[in-house]
């Protein structure tokens, strides 16, 4: 079987060689390449990778789909995998999957690899190429963004996950008249990863800070002027610690942790919720620890979103709300810039089945001139 080799910038699609299986093996057992490829055996050995090779590639392009090694341009050395299977000839469309070795990455690898496999697939004979990933493998996500895949939704339950779990996977998917330029995002990331007054410091919430949001959440304070006003479970923030990256890369919030700037240690979360695109109006909300409330911390915090909002993407109203009874929350807002807009009568779900109302405040880009 020829197999016609595909040219990238910095690398080749190329068939596997007998010599690839130890650096097969290495990538396979990789515990990264493990969590987000469907099972192979455990450990992958270098007698899996042969017969890999000898197999499972020849068997894969037989049932019209493709398995190619990731080689570099220059040296030829293997540095990942990448193909497509699960085709479905009548609407002409595949499934593709990647891996790229731990020596290998942060290189733009996969980046180029999966274009140019979209660009020659797409050309030759498929119409569209899907690209699932796990919630929690934004690396994944940001590649596929990268190649030019646009995010579409989740796929629930689509992996059998540990144990008798199933994982739900996001779908991303390319058509043949798509462009392989980046995607466009509507929450591009914080510069340098990071806003920052020198007073406080806002930074991106993750899977680490599941203790920490877990004790903010749980206040009881904080509980009450929540939506719905119930403290989530630890498997709830959990989940969205895990997926905050995910969510961001979607464009639909930014969850981010306030620190104290010159100690490093969490004070609040705050966060931009992006629910009307279309007419470009988005939300922040944000909650305090006690210890640091009273000190214009969360005030701080709405400004450096709020810059950050306007320069960065194309929000053109904010709004904020809050409890009738909430004037701390209010004085922050107003110290922010924004400006009492409206009064809604029992907007929001309270207590028992109750409704509550709501004080909703607005900030535009020019209120920040003034």
């Amino acid at each position: 079987m020829t197999i016609a080799q595909i040219t990238g910038t910095g690398v080749r699609l190329r068939a596997f060689h007998a010599d690839d299986a130890e650096a097969l093996a290495a990538g396979l057992n990789d515990p990264l390449s493990r969590r987000f490829l469907p099972p192979v055996p455990s450990p992958f050995t270098v007698t899996h990778a042969e017969r890999y090779i000898a197999e499972r590639v020849v068997a894969t392009f037989a049932e019209g789909g493709a398995l190619y090694a990731i080689a570099d341009a220059e040296t030829d050395e293997l540095l990942g995998g990448i193909g497509f299977d699960k085709v479905v000839p009548a609407r002409r469309q595949a499934e593709t999957t990647f891996w790229v070795g731990p020596w290998a990455r942060g290189r733009g690898v996969a980046t180029a690899a999966l274009r140019a496999l979209g660009a020659h697939a797409l050309g030759h004979g498929l119409e569209r190429l899907e690209l699932l990933t796990h919630w929690d493998n934004p690396i994944g996500q940001r590649v596929a963004l990268a190649a030019g895949f646009q995010r579409e939704g989740v796929r629930r339950g689509a992996q059998p996950g540990p144990g008798e779990q199933r994982d739900d996977l996001i779908v991303h998917a390319r058509l043949a008249g798509d462009s392989d330029e980046p995607a466009p995002r509507l929450l591009p990331d914080l510069p340098g990863g990071e806003l920052t007054d020198n007073v406080v410091r806002l930074r991106p919430l993750g899977p680490g800070d599941v203790d920490f949001l877990t004790e903010l959440l749980s206040l009881p304070e904080v509980v009450a002027t929540s939506v719905p006003p119930l403290p989530p479970t630890r498997a709830d923030i959990e989940q969205r610690c895990g997926r905050a990256e995910a969510h961001w890369l979607a464009g639909t919030r930014a969850d981010l942790v306030i620190e104290d700037a010159e100690t490093g240690a969490p004070a609040g979360d705050i966060g931009l919720f992006y629910q009307e695109p279309v007419t470009q109006q988005a939300m922040i909300g944000y909650s305090m620890l006690p210890a640091y409330r009273g000190r214009g911390f969360a005030t701080r915090a709405a400004q450096l979103l709020s810059l950050w909002a306007f320069a960065e993407t194309d929000v053109a109203r904010l709004i904020a709300g809050t409890m009738p009874s909430n004037l701390g929350s209010q004085r922050v807002l107003e110290k922010a810039g924004f400006h009492r807009e409206a009064y809604l009568r029992a907007r929001l779900p309270g207590p028992d089945g109750t409704r509550v109302d709501d004080v909703q405040y607005l900030l535009l880009a020019e209120d920040l001139l003034n």
